[in-house]
């Protein structure tokens, strides 16, 4: 299987790679987590002017109609940046929801305002003790007149600090962990009963804790069958899967450049401790949990195309499996080999394994992964 890019492919690295080199070091990393809402609006500006916050949308909508290799090429960029911006929250969450199953009128009234940067989006999921449970929403949408009144609770919310829309889940019938009965909801974040409070992640990104009391919103604000959206969510979370992957990738393969660097640069006994055989073989066996990460997050991308749910979640599952046992062992690696300066806030290879840390949980960790993957009998079958 050929697996080069082509000509556009490549030109969109390059493109990417190159706005992130002049812009996002991590001394200039730093500033951004420091201004309002902990990261840039001007760098999200630019990616907005290269098009990047257009990419997955078709031309119709106004996007480019790029495919899932292109947004693999964009995470893998953000990932060896170890980007703030709320990309992955904004353009693959939200813009996947109203992508996959927004009315024309919905996809008309928001896409345009994502594309040129000057909104956001924030995905409002995970409930008290629902932990990877995508059916388990205790959230409640009841129909008042012609719309809906949303009460409940939701927590992690990434970005949902600086979000100016919700995507709320919430229940419309049924038990709290019935697969019937699940909603998914535009709600506008300083609408009446929406209360915030946001707060930085370990990996220094913002998440928020969102309370929603009697919140109004009419009908129109149901993205897809308000009775029937958890098959919707399992296909945008996937997609969300599939870009954290990729995400991951980048910040590994950073995380083994950093670390081979300080190994030829840091010298003990005389000589730089690269040239001690033990330390090249742990650099190696990095390597390989790389390539090895690289490889299924390669077929993720192509599995985002499956037509059967199934088949692509248990393969998407199976590569966040890899992802997660290979995040964490090379982050746990280059802390260990840079010693005891890979614990400070002041040296970049901490903050890497922080959103490898981050990476591995969201949406199901490894663990979680491989009991889906073995309940659906393996990923090889006859």
């Amino acid at each position: 299987m050929d697996f080069d890019l082509s000509e556009e492919q490549r030109l969109l690295k390059e493109s990417v790679d190159g706005l992130l080199a002049d812009s996002y070091d991590f001394e200039q990393r730093k500033k951004y987590g420091a201004e309002k809402g902990g990261w840039s609006k001007s760098l999200w500006g630019k990616l907005s002017e290269q098009g990047l916050l257009g990419l997955p949308f078709t031309e119709e909508d106004g996007g480019f109609g790029a495919g899932p290799v292109e947004t693999m090429i964009v995470m893998e960029a953000l990932g060896r940046a170890l980007m703030l911006e709320p990309y992955l929250a904004t353009v693959v969450l939200g813009g996947g929801f109203l992508r996959r199953g927004g009315s024309a009128a919905q996809k008309a009234a928001y896409l345009p305002s994502i594309i040129d940067g000057s909104k956001t989006l924030a995905f409002a999921q995970l409930e008290k003790n629902s932990r990877y449970d995508l059916a388990d929403v205790a959230t409640t949408a009841k129909k008042s007149g012609a719309g809906f009144v949303i009460d409940g609770e939701k927590f992690v919310v990434i970005h949902g600090d600086t979000a100016d829309t919700l995507i709320v889940t919430a229940r419309t019938k049924g038990g709290q962990r019935d697969h019937n009965g699940i909603g998914v909801f535009l709600v506008p974040a300083n609408a009446s009963g929406v209360r915030i409070k946001g707060y930085q992640t370990q990996d220094g990104l913002r998440a928020a804790d969102i309370t929603l009391a009697g919140v109004e919103i009419g009908a129109d604000a149901a993205i897809g069958d308000p009775e029937n959206a958890l098959p919707l969510i399992e296909q945008v979370v996937d997609d969300a899967r599939i870009a954290l992957c990729a995400e991951a990738v980048g910040a590994m393969e950073e995380s083994l450049k950093t670390t081979v660097e300080y190994l030829k640069t840091r010298n003990q006994f005389g000589v730089a401790i690269g040239t001690f055989q033990s330390l090249q073989h742990r650099g190696s066996d990095m390597f390989v949990a790389l390539e090895q990460a690289r490889s299924m997050s390669y077929f993720a991308t192509m599995a985002g195309a499956f037509t059967d749910p199934k088949e692509r979640a248990t393969a998407v599952a199976a590569a966040k499996v890899q992802i997660g046992r290979s995040a964490r062992f090379v982050g746990q690696q280059a802390i260990q080999l840079h010693g005891g300066v890979g614990m400070t806030m002041e040296f970049k290879i901490g903050h890497y394994f922080k959103r490898l840390t981050m990476i591995e949980s969201l949406f199901g960790d490894a663990d979680y992964h491989l009991r889906r993957v073995s309940e659906q009998g393996g990923l090889l079958k006859d």
